[in-house]
């Protein structure tokens, strides 16, 4: 037996959808066309009685011409081997325990596809069915996920392969002809598997952050941080490391607010912009530190950290993507994720982070991170 149908058409106006039920004397309730989902909703006779905004867009069908209509006409669906999905559900007269249908991909006319779960509603166990109420959701956002999912494993086994292979074949070669090797040549090999040990390390620490990010499972630990020392000890870094002192202008502008934020986190943000700005800018790396409104609600005072460059930039077409994952510049070499996670880090604090122009016409990066007392001391 297949959607159920009424023996007599009935006047367009009783298939509208119900009035919204009223919480209170002045409080609507909730109307289906503020729902991201598309909504469908069939009455005991298996005609439509509601049909959201969402559900239109969704299947490109007006809900003028779905209203009133028997459900599968109005909705006609297929799993993925073509065959028709009310026929095989039979939400009205299929078995009477059964209290509706779980999420599945099915085919709209055309061969778009869609995430389907309907509920099938009744006034009592093993009753009738008086409402079959159908959830949709448009498949391009998990999609998206999912090929993100896809390029992020691709792109993991690519940078694991080649740091693990290095590794494999110095071991194995020192293992099998230890004695054939003079003492430079051993230390020289072992310094580099330390070296790809250390990139395979690096890379592991940057999948749990994503991992941590994208589950909103990320933890900010605050405490105290002068952040115009944790710039400086950067900069001393990359001068003992052989980059001229003068190559970094570092400018604060007193007084600061206090910061309270987690310090391991901010020294991970304030490496990739500098580093970025080290080897893919040119001319001097400048630093500016300065107090700033906050960019959270209900505080005053934030800190502001600018890193630029006099490089080329990037592209103005590029700038909507320099945060996404995988995203490079011009010169290739890391994984692309590092801004992906800077940028996860910033939000986390309840900061802001966005990337433009400098003056000098190179890359410009500037977060702002509100105060962030933690409630204990407020």
């Amino acid at each position: 037996m297949g959607v159920g149908t009424s023996s007599a058409p009935a006047a367009r106006d009783a298939h509208r959808p119900p009035a919204p039920r009223q919480d209170g004397p002045d409080e609507p309730g909730p109307d289906p066309d503020d729902l991201p989902d598309g909504l469908v909703i069939a009455d005991e006779h298996g005609r439509v009685v509601c049909f959201n905004a969402a559900a239109a867009r969704i299947t490109a069908v007006p809900a003028a011409d779905a209203l009133g209509r028997p459900l599968e006409r109005a909705l006609p669906l297929e799993d993925l081997e073509g065959r028709r999905w009310w026929q095989l559900t039979d939400p009205y007269g299929g078995l009477a325990i059964r209290a509706g249908q779980p999420e599945r991909n099915l085919l709209l006319p055309g061969g778009r596809e869609v995430l389907v779960t309907a509920k099938y509603v009744r006034d009592r166990p093993a009753g009738p069915v008086r409402r079959v109420v159908v959830c949709l959701r448009d498949t391009e956002a998990r999609r998206r996920t999912e090929r993100s999912h896809a390029e992020l494993i691709a792109t993991v086994a690519h940078e694991l392969r080649s740091p693990l292979t290095s590794v494999k074949g110095f071991t194995a070669t020192l293992l099998a002809k230890w004695e054939r090797f003079t003492d430079d040549q051993k230390r020289l090999m072992l310094e580099t598997v330390d070296a790809d040990a250390d990139r395979v390390t690096r890379l592991i620490a940057e999948l749990l952050d994503i991992s941590r990010i994208d589950s909103g499972r990320l933890e900010v630990r605050r405490q105290l941080v002068d952040i115009g020392a944790a710039v400086g000890r950067h900069i001393q870094a990359y001068v003992a490391a052989g980059q001229p002192a003068d190559r970094f202008l570092l400018r604060i502008e007193q007084p600061l607010p206090c910061l309270w934020a987690d310090p391991d986190k901010i020294d991970q943000v304030l490496s990739n912009l500098i580093e970025n700005a080290v080897r893919h800018g040119e001319g001097t790396v400048t630093i500016d530190v300065t107090p700033t409104a906050s960019p959270r609600d209900g505080e005053d005072a934030g800190t502001s950290v600018t890193v630029s460059d006099e490089g080329p930039g990037i592209p103005e077409e590029s700038m909507n993507r320099v945060f996404t994952r995988f995203w490079r510049g011009s010169k290739r070499g890391g994984t692309g994720l590092g801004l992906y996670i800077v940028k996860g880090i910033v939000e986390a604090h309840g900061g802001t982070i966005t990337v433009g122009r400098a003056v000098g016409g190179g890359a410009r990066f500037r977060f702002t991170l509100p105060v962030g007392t933690p409630a204990h001391l407020l």
